[in-house]
């Protein structure tokens, strides 16, 4: 039998530090995040040397844009989240190995080396903000990534040619079960005018997935003397940069205006459905958009709502993310508007991490190579066929 890991290599410029990984996407469970473990290949002259090598897990805020930084002005702040020194190991480390990283240690022999870092759950998830059409630079938002490299210490400043970084993401899934069903009733009366104008508005459920559709059930009972011209609904995506006081916006992500059963005579009632689907497809190039934090070779989507343990447990270099319905009714020039607004949370589900395919792909340094390890094959039996678009690569 054959079993495949998928797993990411990247080496430093000077081949001498080379790190391996089994997943790039860490989970957030709201109450603990997984941990960050990986296995780290040294050369023979670093091993004969007893050269120090560190790892750390690095988190990257960027909060302004990239070709506004002159006359000493940095709009970037890297938080070191954990560190620890790699080799040689000050003390024998008591920390579980995984599964991966036990075979790892047997393919790739004495000089590999495993290491696991665990970050705070209150630590930011992945997020990036959307730039504009003439925007150059980083995006802004908040990234990850591991860093290691070969030093005198964690503080010391390290050498490109013998440090190895790798993008990773910090990124939450939908809880398992649905919340309560949200409903909400708002009333407007008018000045002079007896009787009030009201509004229900009702989801379907709680919890949606990306690229599922929304179903807004609206309710209108109209007991004033005022007539309803039009009915807008809306999905809104809050933006909350915990960093600045007034960091704090929102985008219209999907909208739907009709005057069907318009006008709503007084005395009358209208009941509709209105279906609206957020998607990046029809937000691109539109500036402050927040999305999924981005590696290499994924395609985006727009950014999940944040999870949190408690609302006012929120990192101070975080961007938190929320979505709602937001519906209007317009009564015309001197009437004025009536809007109701619902929060609803839209994720991805939960996906299967450990997947049996074999990928193949190698690149220079500045990128990442994926490799499939062959473990546990009985003699004698064929290989498993490569896709066709893909280089070959013969197992060892």
């Amino acid at each position: 039998m054959v079993y495949n890991f998928k797993v990411f290599k990247k080496c430093a410029p000077n081949g001498k530090v080379t790190l391996y990984m089994g997943k790039r996407d860490f989970v957030d469970h709201v109450s603990g995040v997984e941990p960050i473990d990986g296995i780290v290949v040294l050369d023979d002259e670093y091993i004969r040397d007893n050269r120090k090598v560190f790892g750390q897990i690095v988190c990257s805020f960027r909060y302004g844009r990239e070709e506004d930084e002159v006359m000493g002005l940095n709009f970037q702040k890297e938080l070191c989240l954990a560190s620890e020194q790699i080799y040689p190991r000050p003390e024998k480390s008591d920390k579980e190995q995984t599964k991966l990283q036990e075979r790892l240690l047997k393919k790739l022999g004495s000089n590999a080396i495993p290491f696991t870092f665990n970050i705070s759950p209150n630590a930011p998830s992945s997020v990036t903000l959307q730039q504009g059409e003439d925007d150059n630079g980083d995006p802004c938002g908040v990234s990850y990534y591991v860093k290691i490299f070969a030093g005198e210490s964690e503080t010391d400043r390290t050498h490109r040619r013998s440090t190895v970084t790798l993008g990773i993401r910090k990124i939450q899934f939908a809880p398992t079960k649905q919340g309560q069903q949200p409903c909400t009733l708002v009333r407007k009366d008018f000045m002079l005018s007896p009787g009030e104008l009201e509004l229900e508005v009702t989801l379907d459920k709680q919890l949606y997935l990306h690229g599922e559709r929304i179903g807004v059930n609206i309710c209108i009972r109209n007991n004033s003397n005022k007539m309803v011209k039009k009915i807008k609904a809306m999905v809104q995506q809050g933006v909350d940069v915990v960093l600045f006081q007034n960091g704090s916006y929102r985008n219209t992500v999907a909208s739907l205006e009709t005057s069907e059963g318009c006008p709503i005579q007084p005395g009358s009632s209208l009941q509709k459905v209105m279906y609206l689907t957020p998607l990046l497809s029809s937000n691109k190039q539109r500036r402050g958009i927040a999305l999924d934090g981005q590696i290499k070779r994924q395609d985006q989507c727009l950014a999940s709502t944040t999870l949190l343990a408690q609302p006012d447990q929120r990192d101070a270099f975080g961007v938190i993310i929320s979505y709602a319905v937001k519906v209007k009714l317009f009564l015309g020039a001197l009437g004025g508007e009536l809007s109701a607004e619902l929060p609803f949370v839209l994720m991805h589900p939960k996906v299967k991490l450990f997947q049996l395919k074999l990928f193949c792909i190698h690149d220079k340094y500045d990128e990442c190579s994926f490799f499939s390890f062959f473990l546990q094959r009985p003699p004698n039996s064929p290989a498993p066929r490569l896709r066709s678009s893909m280089p070959t690569a013969r197992p060892t």
